[in-house]
């Protein structure tokens, strides 16, 4: 359930379980440096297989953190900045929240420490 602050919890879980493999990071980044790719061609940059980095595409895709479109014969594909847009808003607003429990956390304990003294 989203309240205009988080963003839906199964979206934001599918980007950091996509985002938990290495292999993964580094396609996205190969994507991100080249804007568009096939599977091919970022098989041909990685020490994966071509069948492996199709089994990593379809996680990202399900992700909502890539798109593939077909031209021709291939699938092209590139980053979608929307999901990471997303999840970076969820965790701005988590660390916001730390802060404050943080910062009351804080005031408490120094709290304390005068009434002791």
């Amino acid at each position: 359930m989203t309240d205009g602050h988080h963003e839906p919890a199964e979206d934001v879980d599918g980007v950091l379980g996509a985002l938990a493999d290495p292999m993964r990071r580094r396609i996205l980044d190969l994507l991100a440096a080249r804007g568009e790719a096939t599977a091919t061609t970022l098989a041909g940059a990685l020490p994966v297989s071509r069948q492996a980095v199709v089994k990593h595409l379809t996680v990202l895709d399900a992700a909502g953190l890539v798109s593939g479109r077909r031209a021709g014969r291939e699938v092209r594909y590139a980053v979608r900045p929307a999901a990471l847009d997303a999840t970076a808003r969820w965790m701005t607003v988590l660390a916001g929240e730390w802060d404050r429990r943080l910062d009351r956390l804080r005031r408490t304990a120094e709290a304390a420490e005068r009434d002791a003294t």
